[in-house]
C-alpha cells in the first residue's frame, strides 16, 4: 500500500481483549509504510513486553512531567494507569509520508480528533464476536487473574458505547477477515473514497454485547 506526500493517522480502538493490538501489529508488519506509535505508560510490563518496543514504561512522576511540558498528542487514564502518545515523533513520521498507527482507547481517539491536525485521520473501532469470547481471550491473556478480568469486563460495556464516535466499526469474528476489512478501508480512504458498512448490523451487535 503506497501513499504520496503526508502520511495518515490510523486509530484502532476496542474494549480490552478485542484485538486492537494484534491487528495494529499485523498492519505494521505487512505494510512497509506503516509505523506504530509507541505509547508511554505507567503500568507494569506484562511478562512478554519489551520497553521501547511495546511501550515506554515510566513512573507517574515522569509521566506527569511530560504532561506538564505538553509533550503528548493524547493521554488518558485506563484501569488506574496512565497512557500517552508523544507528539513530536508522530508529527515527524507523518511529515515524512509515513502512516502512523495508534493503539489507543476512545479517550485518546477523542483527543486526537479535537486536535484537528493537518493530516488525514481514520478512526476504527473493533468489536469482539461475543462477550463470552472476549472473556476467554482475557482469561488467556491475563493468566487467570480473575480480579483483572472482572475489571476489564466491567469496563467493556462502557467502552463499546463509544462506537458511534468512530468512522468505521469492524467485528473481529475471525482475525484474518477482520484484518482484510481494515486493510480495505485504509486503502479506500487513501484514495479519498469512503467504505460503506452496515451501521444497523453494528448497532444490533452492540445491543447483543451489552445485554
Amino acid at each position: 500500500m503506497t501513499n504520496f506526500g503526508q502520511g495518515m493517522m490510523i486509530v484502532l480502538s476496542s474494549p480490552s481483549g478485542a484485538g486492537k493490538t494484534t491487528l495494529t501489529r499485523m498492519l505494521s508488519e505487512k505494510n512497509d509504510n506503516f509505523i506504530i506509535s509507541i505509547s508511554h505508560t505507567t503500568r507494569t510490563p506484562r511478562h512478554n513486553e519489551v520497553n521501547g518496543k511495546d511501550y515506554f514504561f515510566v513512573d507517574k512522576k515522569e509521566f506527569q512531567e511530560l504532561i506538564k511540558n505538553n509533550c503528548f498528542i493524547e493521554h488518558a487514564t485506563v484501569f488506574n494507569n496512565l497512557y500517552g502518545t508523544m507528539k513530536e515523533p508522530v508529527i515527524k513520521d507523518l511529515s515524512k509520508g509515513k502512516n502512523v498507527l495508534f493503539d489507543i482507547d476512545w479517550q485518546g481517539a477523542e483527543q486526537i480528533k479535537k486536535k484537528k491536525l493537518d493530516f488525514k485521520l481514520i478512526t476504527l473501532f473493533i468489536l469482539p464476536p461475543s462477550s463470552k469470547e472476549l472473556k476467554e481471550r482475557l482469561h488467556n491473556r491475563e493468566k487467570r487473574d480473575d480480579v483483572m478480568i472482572d475489571e476489564r469486563m466491567s469496563q467493556f460495556k462502557n467502552d463499546i458505547l463509544h462506537w458511534k464516535d468512530y468512522d468505521y466499526v469492524v467485528i473481529n469474528n475471525e482475525l484474518s477477515d477482520c484484518y482484510n476489512q481494515i486493510q480495505k478501508i485504509i486503502l479506500s480512504e487513501s484514495k479519498g473514497l469512503k467504505c460503506n458498512y452496515d451501521e444497523k448490523k453494528i448497532e444490533e451487535k452492540v445491543i447483543e454485547l451489552i445485554s
